[in-house]
């Protein structure tokens, strides 16, 4: 018998913001693996469509509401995971907006705050309401979804970039906080992405963006979904507390 490597038979996995792109992308992974995974998103009927799309290709998915900027919503979503399965051994956040394309001085309170509440409040609730149970069983694996802009700053993206970087830091202080259980907790920082929240953004942005690649092009869902996929399996042991940028060569550093 060959070795089933990343194997995550038996493992129940939530994944925020699954309905599309690289929520998406992670989430057929996951399942691909072995895991059970619930697609949780804001978007219903994009989450219920993407489940049973994975279920049609034989694949074990549950459907899940989340509104990731509200805490009440973040506890439902992972007791509704742990009813199903009784345990919750994945986490991966990925729920982000991108936000308005203006500059600092002419973006408003509601602009920045709307963004923060998703980008990293939604983060904060959502491995709040997941590590009670991780840190009793003593195992867990979380993936935050971070940006190269929370590394680098992108101009017209204040609280994006803003955002991001405390998602990494914040992956960061729960790698230590649970690093006498088996909970790893890491983030992966992509670079432009093609997914649907380019949209959000003009061509000039993605232009910026893009030509600062060395591979010359943008990442796919399956090169992020890949990496998510070790930081998610049980072979991730001694990996925490991490940032792993999924970036064509333009992270050095």
């Amino acid at each position: 018998m060959k070795d089933r490597f990343f194997d995550l038979s038996g493992h129940a996995a939530l994944v925020t913001g699954a309905a599309q792109g690289i929520g998406a992308g992670i989430a057929v992974r996951l399942a691909r693996a072995g895991a059970s995974v619930a697609v949780a998103d804001l978007n219903a009927d994009g989450a219920s469509a993407q489940a049973s799309a994975m279920r049609d290709d034989g694949l074990e998915a549950m459907a899940v509401q989340v509104d990731v900027a509200d805490p009440a919503s973040a506890e439902r979503a992972v007791s509704e995971v742990l009813v199903r399965h009784g345990q919750l051994h994945v986490l991966v956040c990925c729920a982000g907006i991108a936000g308005k394309a203006l500059p600092t001085w002419r973006q408003a309170d509601e602009d920045w705050h709307t963004v923060m509440r998703v980008n990293l409040d939604g983060v904060f609730h959502c491995c709040r309401a997941a590590l009670p149970g991780m840190v009793e069983r003593n195992y867990g694996r979380i993936v935050n979804i971070a940006s190269l802009a929370g590394k680098e700053g992108n101009p017209n993206m204040v609280a994006y970039s803003a955002s991001k970087a405390g998602v990494i830091a914040a992956s960061k202080s729960m790698a230590k906080e649970t690093a006498e259980y088996d909970i790893c907790v890491n983030a992966i920082s992509p670079t432009v992405i093609r997914t649907p929240i380019l949209d959000q953004l003009t061509e000039a942005q993605v232009n910026y963006m893009t030509s600062k690649i060395p591979r010359g092009r943008t990442g796919t869902v399956e090169e992020v979904a890949a990496v998510a996929h070790f930081l998610a399996s049980p072979d991730c042991s001694f990996v925490t507390g991490q940032c792993y940028d999924v970036s064509g060569g333009r992270a050095t550093y």
